[in-house]
């Protein structure tokens, strides 16, 4: 089992920057991606951003290319979103996830969510 603790999250003015963290913790060994994801009230799910935990591979959401960006701190086994240019539609409860090397693309731990929201 792995366990994930999201922290950062707030309410900013639209332009600003906020910086989610997402800290693992148990075993974290077997995974291969770390991820966000952000679910606005009355919508789906969606995928934000992820990153490799091996080789530090990045993947964006074509909505937050250029604004986000996803990094990763091994040694405190923590996941970063930088979150520049915040947008109104921005607005949403972010998710940190993890996927393990046996599975690689299906994301099976879940962080509790943190509130991030954009006043314009």
């Amino acid at each position: 089992q792995v366990q994930l603790v999201e922290s950062g999250g707030g309410l900013v003015q639209a332009g600003g920057s906020l910086r989610l963290s997402c800290a693992a913790s148990g075993r974290t060994a077997n995974t291969y991606k770390l991820g966000w994801f952000r679910q606005a009230p009355g919508t789906e799910r969606e995928f934000v951003a992820a990153i490799t935990w091996d080789f530090g591979i990045r993947y964006y959401a074509d909505s937050v290319k250029g604004r986000f960006t996803i990094s990763k701190e091994n040694a405190k086994n923590t996941v970063y979103l930088q979150m520049n240019s915040l947008k109104p539609e921005d607005t949403a409860v972010y998710y940190c996830a993890a996927s393990s090397i046996t599975r690689s693309n299906v994301y099976d731990f879940w962080g509790q969510g943190t509130q991030v929201t954009v006043s314009s």
